[in-house]
């Protein structure tokens, strides 16, 4: 497994890591017996960054984690949660001090940790951004001692770009994948040069990139790829990365036709993901140990050719483009 620093946190970690958001029940059902079994695999393949959020699950996905590094307690394990989702409404006035406490609070708690390693702020509305008095508060918590350090989860690049201006941001998480290139633009190299980290999730374009799915391919009613495809729930983004279905189907088949022998076409689309100057971690989710150790795998897999590369970017200006390039 490869590793890398990550940004000002001065952690060392491994490119691949694991998305805990299916432990909440958005991805369909995934028991406890599973969880567990998907969190131990991924460390005992050499994944050492784990990224949850408060409102995975009410909550039970950071239950699961904490329960997880209580059985890891040996291992030099890194856990970022998110914070903000559970302000009600989901408006720029719900981001307080009063709030923040009392969410970090509840996070440490459910996790079990007296300091949180990572804190993000989870696709708060825009104008949270651009609030000196929200990053004063962050700084605050830190020096409290509530967690080691802070960044943020984005939905767009403009966001990402506005929260780079602040000085002790440690991370950006953005959607970022063979199907949402954006990012190689503007974010990627400016987070490079202020040494902010990159988290990199949605890899796998919510399964698109697996190139398991067909047109008639049917979800159960709780998953997120049912009832969020037009963003009725959350940002569509978040959801096949924000492409149409259909369309997402067939320009999966033609990457498909370009993953070598000896590679899945997960672990093509990862290692795509890892290869890109300025990105420190991947965050694949897996409901099942197998998937896990299959996304782990990616980690020490050889790099893409340039002729895979120019056909990957054909792709995408010929299918995808057009549908996200202006929107995120």
């Amino acid at each position: 497994m490869q590793t890398t620093k990550f940004g000002k946190t001065g952690r060392t970690i491994s490119v691949v890591g694991q998305g805990c958001w299916q432990f909440g029940g958005d991805w369909g059902d995934v028991s406890d017996e599973a969880a567990m079994g998907v969190l131990h695999a991924a460390a005992d393949e050499g994944i050492t960054f784990f990224d949850t959020a408060d409102v995975y699950g009410d909550g039970h996905s950071e239950e699961l984690v904490g329960r997880f590094l209580k059985e890891r307690k040996d291992d030099d394990i890194m856990v970022a949660t998110k914070m903000g989702r559970r302000a009600n409404p989901h408006e720029p006035q719900e981001f307080t001090a009063k709030n923040f406490r009392a969410w970090n609070d509840r996070s440490r708690k459910l996790l079990d940790v007296e300091t949180l390693d990572l804190v993000q702020l989870h696709c708060p509305p825009t104008p949270v951004y651009s609030n000196d008095e929200v990053f004063d508060i962050l700084d605050e918590m830190v020096v409290e001692g509530r967690m080691k350090h802070y960044g943020v989860s984005v939905e767009t690049v403009d966001e990402a770009m506005t929260a780079l201006q602040r000085p002790n941001l440690a991370s950006i998480q953005i959607i970022f994948n063979i199907f949402r290139r954006k990012p190689l633009e503007q974010v990627l190299p400016a987070a490079k040069e202020k040494n902010v980290g990159i988290i990199a999730r949605v890899p796998l374009a919510s399964g698109l990139l697996t190139g398991r799915f067909t047109e008639d391919t049917t979800f159960a009613p709780q998953d997120h790829r049912t009832y969020n495809r037009h963003g009725e729930a959350f940002d569509q983004g978040e959801t096949f990365s924000g492409v149409p279905y259909d369309v997402g189907v067939q320009a999966a088949r033609e990457v498909a036709a370009l993953v070598p022998e000896g590679m899945t076409q997960a672990q093509f689309a990862l290692r795509w993901i890892i290869d890109q100057t300025g990105v420190d971690v991947v965050i694949p989710g897996a409901s099942k140990p197998e998937q896990a150790r299959a996304n782990a795998a990616a980690g020490s897999l050889p790099s893409l050719t340039d002729q895979q590369l120019a056909e990957l970017e054909r792709i995408y200006d010929t299918h995808i483009r057009a549908h996200v390039h202006d929107r995120w």
